[in-house]
């Protein structure tokens, strides 16, 4: 017996303004109090988004000033990155965006996985980073070139990383704290550039020191530096494709749904995320004598105690199983068939 408790809506359209929030917002039987937590969570989203774009625009553009009037190479990939890493909040944000939608009959989870797929372009976006940092390196060390006004050049590397750290710290506090991990691995993304902007920094002292493989040799540190940030982004955005989750949420889960009167036992429970929101699948065990509205009863409970019990969890299907009687045949044999490997 799948439960899941639904209550009816009543509508009334007032005009354009309702049905085009209608449309960009979850509209599920769900309770408003698992909604709004998920809508504002996309907010806080978007909020970090602009607020890192204007950041992370305005150091490109002050370190492109200097770019020109310095001819420093190392500073223009450091500019690069810059704009680049900017530039993901893009797909970024139009992951949040149609993570709002309602589910649709072809959508029926709705649109929240765009968030994963924009992770995937974020990481793509790091290791072409990596790269294009690991042949300017190379391409500095086989061909030593001059940097003219090192103290600028220094200046705007120290307006790098500081403009890239504050992105990175905003972005990965802000995604951590709704469950995003593309809005972490873009805050990792910053951080990558800040070390960057740290190799130009370093670079440019060893010019000003008249040793001039410093800036090369920096950057192929600095290169290996962004892989190892690479890899962890990596991992994190491909644990979540594949529906990893926390162990400790599955605990959490379990021990809350024992909590709840009635419920006998805890059979196959399920956690994934889509998007920055989480969903569960468990099966409880009740009293094979309980009336079918008793069961159900207890369904709801046990889907309270999980919204309450587990963090960003916006829906939980709980199906109720009879405790078995002596001798009694498994009731769900008819579906071995379907689940045989």
């Amino acid at each position: 017996m799948s439960d899941r408790h639904e209550h009816p809506h009543h509508h009334s359209p007032t005009g354009l303004r309702h049905r085009l929030s209608h449309l960009l917002t979850p509209h599920s039987h769900e309770t408003a109090d698992k909604v709004d937590p998920a809508l504002e969570s996309s907010a806080r989203g978007m909020r970090a988004l602009w607020v890192s774009l204007a950041v992370l625009g305005v150091t490109a553009l002050a370190q492109a000033f200097v770019v020109a009037a310095s001819g420093s190479v190392a500073l223009l990939g450091d500019t690069v990155h810059n704009a680049a890493d900017a530039l993901t909040a893009v797909p970024l944000g139009i992951a949040f965006v149609l993570g709002r939608r309602a589910a649709t009959r072809r959508f029926t989870y709705g649109y929240g996985r765009a968030e994963d797929l924009a992770g995937l372009v974020i990481v793509l976006t790091i290791a072409a980073s990596a790269a294009f940092a690991g042949w300017t390196a190379i391409d500095r060390l086989l061909d030593p070139r001059p940097v003219q006004h090192v103290p600028a050049v220094a200046l705007a590397a120290l307006v790098g990383f500081a403009g890239n750290e504050w992105v990175a710290r905003y972005r990965i506090r802000v995604g951590r704290a709704i469950g995003s991990a593309a809005l972490v691995a873009d805050g990792l993304h910053a951080r990558t550039d800040g070390f960057t902007s740290l190799a130009v920094l370093l670079g440019a002292g060893g010019s000003a020191l008249g040793w001039q493989p410093a800036d090369p040799i920096v950057g192929l540190a600095i290169t290996a530096a962004i892989a190892l940030v690479l890899r962890d982004a990596a991992r994190e955005v491909f644990r979540r494709v594949l529906d990893a989750v926390d162990p400790a949420l599955v605990d959490r889960a379990e021990r809350a749904l024992t909590e709840v009167p009635g419920v006998r036992g805890v059979g196959e429970l399920r956690l994934r995320w889509i998007g920055h929101r989480l969903r569960a699948e468990v099966a409880v065990v009740v009293d094979g004598d309980v009336t079918v509205r008793q069961a159900h009863r207890i369904a709801v409970d046990a889907e309270h105690a999980l919204l309450h019990a587990v963090p960003r969890l916006t829906a939980a299907l709980v199906h109720a199983d009879p405790e078995p009687a002596p001798g009694e045949a498994d009731p769900h044999q008819p579906l071995a068939h379907h689940t045989a490997a």
